[in-house]
């Protein structure tokens, strides 16, 4: 029997793992002929773990308990690489831990996978949940990582990878900073389900303006190389546009420059040997059996 390990960080949203747990059970309570295991990828969270019921459905449910806070990012970056090390598996899904990877699509994200057994599968948003300037902000990420890299990225952490793309990502230095990013950079051919995104179980989304900021520009910089050549033909093209633009074509260039400038610095987050290392961040591990 194929089996599928699912993984996911919480940071001390225990109320809303709960629940989620509940829920994976429901949806997946058809899937008599796989084997389910879950991760929970403990980000030291500072409020104590609560009693957890395992769902029927999980052959095992284990918690990863880690010695300091890294991050949703890195969580997940060391939850690969913790499966791939330690774990015998078909599949590895990977989702949000309040709700808002809606456990309603884990059938369509599995069907899919199961019928095209050898591609990946992302969950592509079609709809998303937050406010409009928060969706506005978020349509001009895409644009520009469409401009600047020549990539989509429509989609999120929400996916079912296949072992041997959960292999070839697993020590990708680009994984400890953006996960999305790495998975449109590294993997040749994937399949795509539609997603809407949904709301948080309990409290606001833990998304904010500058975190979004952050988020997009990690994406963006696994695709230094290509911003840096898209970069520099276009500042060529506005200088010898300068007579016709004048002081405006200045202010492109030096804003261009200084979008590059950026984009290097938070490609220094890319810390292959950080990402090697992870499981050294690892406290211990906690079997949840009934």
């Amino acid at each position: 029997m194929k089996k599928i390990i699912i993984l996911i960080p919480v940071f001390n949203d225990w109320e809303s793992l709960k629940k989620l747990l509940i829920d994976i059970e429901k949806n997946l309570k058809n899937f008599n002929n796989l084997i389910f295991e879950c991760l929970v990828v403990n980000d030291a969270s500072t409020a104590t773990i609560p009693e957890l019921k395992k769902p029927e459905i999980l052959r095992s449910l284990k918690i990863l308990n880690m010695k300091e806070n890294r991050g949703h990012a890195r969580c997940n970056a060391f939850g690969i690489r913790y499966v791939i090390q330690n774990e015998k598996f078909d599949y590895l899904i990977l989702m949000d831990g309040d709700g808002e990877d809606r456990p309603d699509e884990l059938e369509s994200l599995i069907n899919e996978v199961l019928k095209n057994p050898t591609n990946s599968v992302v969950a592509k948003r079609v709809k998303r949940s937050e406010g409009a300037i928060f969706q506005f902000l978020y349509f001009m990420h895409k644009i520009i990582t469409h401009f600047f890299t020549g990539k989509i990225i429509n989609f999120g952490n929400f996916s079912c990878l296949t072992k041997k793309d959960v292999e070839i990502i697993s020590s990708s230095p680009s994984l400890w900073s953006s996960y999305s990013g790495t998975v449109k950079k590294k993997l040749k051919k994937f399949s795509v389900i539609s997603s809407i995104r949904g709301k948080r179980y309990f409290g606001p989304s833990k998304m904010s303006l500058f975190k979004l900021i952050i988020h997009s520009f990690s994406i963006i910089a696994v695709f230094k190389i290509h911003v840096f050549l898209r970069s520099i033909i276009l500042m060529l093209l506005l200088f010898f546009l300068k007579k016709y633009l004048g002081i405006f074509s200045t202010l492109l260039i030096a804003s261009i420059f200084i979008f590059n400038l950026v984009i290097l610095i938070v490609s220094l987050r890319e810390k292959k040997q950080d990402l090697l290392e992870s499981q050294k961040n690892l406290k211990n591990t906690l079997n949840i059996t009934h």
